[in-house]
């Protein structure tokens, strides 16, 4: 494990700001419950091999025990790097992102296996979704019990959704909870 470099940690808070906004802030600074009371432990990002990390600096420090090569996982996956040094999202960080997302999009009860299965988002499937959305904005999909299913990128922005037919794409689907059982040899 070993701390981002200055280019990969702009790859990385670009990527969540698209979904986050300004509750990035809320990200970097959230306190860790581990530590005492009077100071409180911090979240950190570090990288092993490609992958990218959440995790407790506390945790951190414990880790530093086993060596690189036995160190498989640590925290909370939320991302990779291509070979081509592109950063992308994985659904392991959809908790994160939902907690903070800054545009949501609701499903209908008879959409959400749909999109579960890999499909994009449809205006016909579509139940609520928030004002101001932008073409090109980072959108976490839930279901209408709040339960959040994955996120995409806005295909349409919010007034060109109330006018297209129902077939319209509307979301265009990045990663799922069902992908858990898709990919279940990569995960």
């Amino acid at each position: 494990m070993r701390p981002l470099d200055e280019n990969e940690t702009t790859q990385v808070f670009e990527k969540l700001f698209k979904f986050t906004g300004n509750n990035l802030k809320n990200i970097v600074e959230n306190p860790s419950h581990e530590g005492s009371e009077t100071k409180p432990g911090r979240y950190c990002f570090r990288m092993n091999t490609n992958r990218v990390y959440y995790v407790s600096e506390s945790l951190v420090k414990r880790a530093t025990n086993i060596k690189r090569d036995n160190l498989v996982s640590l925290g909370t996956n939320i991302g990779k790097f291509t070979k081509g040094g592109n950063f992308h999202l994985t659904v392991q960080c959809l908790n994160l992102l939902a907690v903070n997302a800054k545009q949501k999009v609701w499903l209908k009860p008879t959409s959400e296996m749909s999109f579960l299965y890999g499909n994009h988002v449809l205006k016909g499937g579509l139940g609520r979704i928030t004002e101001n959305i932008a073409v090109g904005d980072g959108v976490v999909v839930f279901s209408m019990s709040d339960v959040p299913l994955g996120f995409g990128i806005a295909a349409k922005s919010t007034q060109d959704c109330r006018k297209m037919d129902p077939n319209g794409i509307v979301v265009l689907h990045q990663a799922d909870i069902g992908e858990y059982l898709r990919m279940e040899d990569e995960l």
